[in-house]
């Protein structure tokens, strides 16, 4: 056949699930095209880069309607054949289509035309007049003279650190500039080796253990659950892993998270291994996150660390996969392409032939149930590294007690004790703000978001109402909008407000607030850490950001302020994440040479759930999670998937979920339930109104197939076009 009749098989990121055709570009031989090149297309009226499937001798479309190929933007691909193949089988299993799926995956620098090569990173180095300039000459000009004084230290800033000097710190430095006492240099994105390792600390044998297992089969896909408790050392297994690895000339791509935990272990891991350590995350900037995909897909990159995005990296030669934190949620996207970077990576690990292990304290049931049914491998650290004891967890009944600000009495006597012998006090509320609403004691009115069935919580700091659902902010109203009174309170407490209460009650100790609101500035996070290891901070405060991860010796007590949340909720994994909270939260106190204290403030203090949790551990909590999914046949004996529906018009959502359903009843068969289609619990958001409809499979088998045909059907449904609509496979929240 003549290279003239070969076609292009393309993926365009469009919200079209399929794939497009095009001619070849004239005048190009195109029979040797590698699948995972970039192409620039004409789509509609515009010009989209798309990613090369393959070349293609027959088409759907007549070929007088094919348009041709503009340019071949690469000569080799940006996306090898493993992760290609991972690509398509995503988007299949998730139904979304291959074109935002493949464009998900890439960064963002090679979304568009941008050349397949990333500058290094931009660096602020002293010149020789910088070196020795007397700070006391820049006295008028004290930005500058602190970003001078820290270069004289370090010699090279990049831009992280500088954000972390001052955050506003451009200007200053354009004046160095102009004077001559700095220059910009580039240099490698993946730092250098450390000259000096600190030596690894010996494996107790349940560590070693672990370690032996894992490396027997570093020859073949295996899923491995390290299930530790908090303080046992499982980043020691991971790191003593990783060097076996390396010794063997593979890479190892962990992900984590949150961005919150990547400096703390990029520093250990920097710290042991005689390699660079790549970071992919949502804080770097467009060419160093370009940077470090490259390094990992040439191998430069021996090691590879990032949050969710992070499980697309390219690898050459892959040898070990690790997830921290396996039972996070943040590992499944929310929004867009909908996929779970914990089961991507599993099956990434299943295709390459090499092991995964899923870390945490606190295991998610699916994992629990998949070593039941013996896919994964279940290994255990049953006690703390270095001989640390577990805190003692008691519950504190709090009904009939006087509380200020949530703190109640005995919780403040302990909060005493702890302080007085140079303890470190860590108190959970994961509600942010100073108060969840404000109220008119006048008339009864109350901050209501305009956009959200959902009140704006007061921020009292910056003297705004801001709804934490749709990012909505507002001044504080002086006097009420609905009578015009004056009487305007805050109602309910969070932690800004708690933050308010500790300074008055413990006026000799500090008190650091870690939230979203003091963390938003770049670099933030990392300063409030290192004020909390130098000891600067007695007491800390703050949401679930404190409870993951994060290594604080000095803490001996942790006070959970309000355990209630997840008891009573309509969420079907309300009790999960609650149980994984108090757990993860606990697991802060005590981690060094002293005891550790947990008290767990409740109005329930008899409620099942907390009393299995308390008295017999996570693992007896989640056996008795278990057993109700089963009864319930809620996952994972079940599989389930969502379709949503939004839109500006209060009845669109329900109508076309009513007509989807009644086109889904007839393809269901005995394995599909249809249920729904019911408004969503918060059903108006930013504007818009939603409501949801529920499949529910007894087997993964009859779903896809289901979901499938039943898709095609709703994209040819002309009410579409009245509303936004997405389908979540596996979905995380329910309501």
């Amino acid at each position: 056949m003549s290279h003239t009749d070969l076609l292009l098989r393309v993926a365009v990121p469009s919200p079209l699930r399929r794939v497009f055709d095009y001619l070849p570009p004239k005048g190009e031989a195109v029979e040797n095209l590698p699948a995972g090149i970039r192409l620039l297309v004409p789509f509609g009226r515009q010009q989209r880069v798309g990613v090369l499937l393959g070349v293609v001798n027959s088409t759907e479309v007549s070929r007088d309607k094919l348009k041709r190929v503009k340019r071949i933007i690469d000569e080799r691909p940006v996306i090898p054949a493993d992760l290609l193949k991972l690509l398509q089988w995503a988007s299949q299993y998730y139904q979304h289509p291959i074109g935002e799926v493949i464009s998900t995956a890439l960064p963002t620098l090679l979304r568009g035309d941008h050349p397949a090569s990333a500058r290094g990173k931009k660096v602020w180095c002293l010149t020789g007049t910088g070196r020795v300039l007397d700070l006391a000459s820049l006295s008028r000009a004290p930005r500058q003279q602190a970003l001078l004084q820290q270069l004289q230290r370090q010699d090279r800033l990049d831009a992280e650190a500088l954000a972390a000097i001052s955050e506003n710190w451009r200007p200053a430095m354009a004046r160095l500039l102009e004077q001559g006492l700095v220059e910009i240099t580039e240099e490698a994105v993946l730092p250098l080796v450390q000259a000096e390792l600190r030596p690894a600390h010996d494996l107790n044998p349940a560590q070693q253990a672990a370690l032996e297992e894992m490396v027997g089969a570093l020859d073949r896909f295996e899923t491995f659950l390290l299930d530790g408790v908090t303080g046992s050392g499982k980043t020691a297994v991971y790191l003593a892993a990783i060097k076996q690895v390396l010794a063997r000339g593979q890479q190892v791509l962990v992900l984590v998270p949150e961005i919150g935990l990547t400096p703390q272990l990029v520093g250990r891991f920097r710290e042991q291994l005689a390699t660079p350590v790549a970071v992919l995350h949502s804080g770097l900037t467009d060419q160093e996150r370009l940077a470090a995909w490259q390094a990992a897909g040439n191998g430069d990159a021996r090691v590879v660390i990032g949050t969710r995005s992070a499980v697309f990296t390219p690898l050459q030669q892959p040898g070990l996969f690790i997830i921290d934190e396996e039972h996070d949620l943040s590992f499944k996207q929310q929004d867009g392409f909908r996929y779970s970077a914990r089961d991507l990576a599993i099956l990434r690990a299943r295709d390459a032939g090499v092991p995964i292990v899923l870390g945490t304290a606190t295991p998610s049931l699916e994992t629990l149930y998949n070593c039941k049914q013996g896919r994964y491998r279940h290994l255990t650290l049953p006690k703390r590294a270095g001989g640390a004891s577990p805190p003692v967890i008691r519950l504190i009944d709090v009904r009939k007690q006087p509380m200020d600000s949530l703190i109640s009495v005995g919780l403040r006597e302990r909060m005493r004790d702890h302080l007085s012998h140079d303890g470190q006090v860590l108190l959970f509320l994961n509600r942010r703000g100073f108060a969840p609403m404000l109220i008119c004691h006048d008339c009864g009115w109350v901050s209501q978001c305009p956009r959200c069935d959902s009140r704006m919580t007061l921020h009292q700091q910056i003297h705004r109402l801001r709804c934490h659902h749709c990012d909505k902010e507002q001044p504080v109203p002086e006097v009420c909008p609905a009578c015009r009174g004056t009487d305007l309170r805050s109602f309910g407490y969070g932690t800004e407000r708690i933050e308010q209460a500790l300074q008055q009650q413990f006026p000799g100790h500090t008190v650091l607030r870690i939230d979203r609101d003091t963390t938003r500035r770049k670099g933030a996070m990392q300063g409030m850490l290192d004020k909390v290891h130098s000891g600067e901070g007695q007491i800390l405060l703050g949401t679930q950001m404190l409870a993951k991860g994060h290594h604080f010796p000095n803490v001996t007590l942790v006070g959970i302020l309000d355990a209630d949340y997840g008891l009573y909720s309509v969420d079907l994994r309300a009790g999960e994440r609650m149980a994984q909270l108090i757990m993860q939260v606990a697991g802060r106190a005590g981690r060094a040479e002293r005891a550790g204290e947990v008290l767990v403030q409740t109005h329930h203090p008899e409620h099942p759930l907390l009393q299995t949790l308390i008295t017999q551990g996570y693992a007896a909590c989640a056996e008795l999670l278990l057993k109700d999914r089963a009864e319930a046949s809620w996952p994972p004996y079940t599989y389930l998937a969502m379709l949503r529906s939004d839109s500006t018009d209060r009845d669109a959502p329900m109508a076309f979920l009513t007509q989807a359903a009644d086109l889904a009843r007839p393809l269901a068969g005995p394995h599909c339930q249809i249920l729904g289609p019911i408004p969503s619990a918060m059903e108006r958001r930013a504007g818009r109104y939603r409501a949801q409809l529920l499949i529910q499979a007894g087997q993964r088998q009859a779903l896809q197939p289901f979901l499938a045909a039943w898709l095609v059907q709703l994209e040819a449904m002309k009410t579409t076009r009245k509303v936004r609509w997405s389908i979540d496979v596996d979905p995380m929240e329910l309501f």
